[in-house]
């Protein structure tokens, strides 16, 4: 008798072998549309990759996002599980469920609303445009990310919480290294603690003296309700300072390499700027770049994606998948600026849709808008094979971009 051979279980996460799309093998996933896979860490868990199947997850409160349930998937090897009694930070918006995470979302939603936003725009554009001053003073080629892409909203989500920006190495440097898909578990506890400790002794500061900016405010409106607690603000300052700033100095780059490589929709942008929020979200749906926010555990069995998660299995909601789904996006590997794909999961969708997307749409507007008004004859230094990509994080990237004008 012929022996059937067992299928290859894949490996998780998987790295991008093409910047410009997904892993091939997520090709074989959306054929098959759900499947189990092991993880670096040695669980088992299943992708979703069909768009409609993501969605559905998402928004289906039985998918716990609580990364402290012993079945969430850990998707990297090293990663240790909080012990009881252990300090560590409080649960944020991230890793809430109901009825937590609603009242907690609208504590600070108000933040981010796109009223807000507006009277944010002409410091982001002063902002930008000392970013381009200086590069245009500097030598060339010079490297987009130091230059622009990660001083803008680094600078931007500093003075929205109140955090000195004069602080951005030391907070910068540990979000790379607890983002970092090699650290070890100690190492990221150890930064952990370490920026725990940062934004405690700073909303300490702030207690005693509130400052007009997110934290401050945050301190104010929590006595007045009567429900002010200092780690949970630390916790969410947590959240927002890392996802504030490398998520969108991630997007400025990869956008620009993308607009560069692609003249024929790069032009269609200068030509009539009231195109850049389509290329932009074109451009969010491209990449994909934070996959594995919409990573969950079932708290029940789910029937979906034709198969049954059963309660107390993990779930990867692959949304890069999901984004290159060509039922949801026809011919999703082309760049397509006109595409009007705004239902893209680059935020993720449902209940944890991401909080700060109206800032991080404003700040790439407003960077892609002024940098190619600005500098129209700007191009790559190096070849986009030689580019250094952000394989070893947990949100891509790239680590440096020289460009010339």
């Amino acid at each position: 008798m012929t022996e059937v051979a067992e299928p290859e279980v894949a490996s998780f996460p998987m790295t991008r072998t093409d910047p410009f799309a997904p892993p091939p093998a997520y090709e074989r996933f959306q054929k098959a549309r759900a499947e189990l896979v092991e993880l670096e860490s040695g669980q088992e868990a299943w992708v979703l990759t069909k768009h409609e199947d993501v969605r559905a997850m998402l928004n289906d409160a039985r998918f716990s996002s609580d990364r402290f349930n012993p079945g969430f998937p850990n998707l990297f090897r090293n990663v240790q599980q909080q012990k009881p009694g252990e300090r560590r930070l409080k649960p944020s918006l991230i890793n809430m469920d109901p009825p937590e995470h609603g009242p907690a979302r609208r504590a600070v939603v108000g933040e981010f609303t796109v009223k807000r936003m507006k009277a944010l725009q002409p410091r982001i554009q002063e902002i930008v445009d000392e970013c381009i001053d200086g590069m245009l003073a500097g030598d060339q080629p010079a490297d987009l990310v130091s230059a622009l892409s990660l001083p803008v909203p680094s600078l931007v989500i500093c003075e929205q919480l109140g955090v000195p920006y004069t602080d951005h190495d030391f907070f910068q440097s540990h979000s790379s290294r607890l983002l970092n898909r090699d650290a070890t578990g100690e190492e990221r506890l150890a930064t952990v603690e370490a920026l725990r400790d940062y934004l405690g002794e700073l909303v300490e500061k702030k207690e005693a003296a509130p400052t007009d900016d997110l934290l401050g405010r945050q301190i104010v409106k929590g006595r007045e309700e009567g429900n002010y607690d200092r780690e949970a603000l630390v916790a969410m300052a947590f959240l927002l300072l890392i996802a504030g700033h490398e998520t969108t100095a991630n997007m400025i780059s990869l956008g620009t390499v993308a607009l560069l490589e692609h003249p024929g929709q790069l032009e269609v942008v200068k030509a009539d700027p009231s195109k850049t929020l389509d290329a932009i979200e074109e451009l969010l749906r491209y990449f994909t770049i934070a996959e594995f926010a919409t990573t969950r555990v079932a708290t029940a069995d789910v029937e979906i994606g034709g198969v049954t998660i059963r309660e107390g299995q993990g779930v990867l909601g692959l949304s890069h998948a999901a984004n290159f789904d060509g039922e949801a996006f026809p011919e999703p590997g082309k760049l397509d600026i006109t595409r009007g794909g705004r239902h893209h999961v680059a935020f993720g969708f449902g209940a944890h849709q991401c909080l700060g997307q109206n800032l991080a749409r404003m700040e790439l507007q407003i960077v892609f808008d002024t940098l190619f008004r600005r500098i129209p004859t700007l191009k790559l230094a190096a070849p986009v094979a030689e580019l250094a990509f952000k394989h070893d994080s947990a949100i891509f990237g790239i680590h440096r971009l020289p460009v010339t004008w």
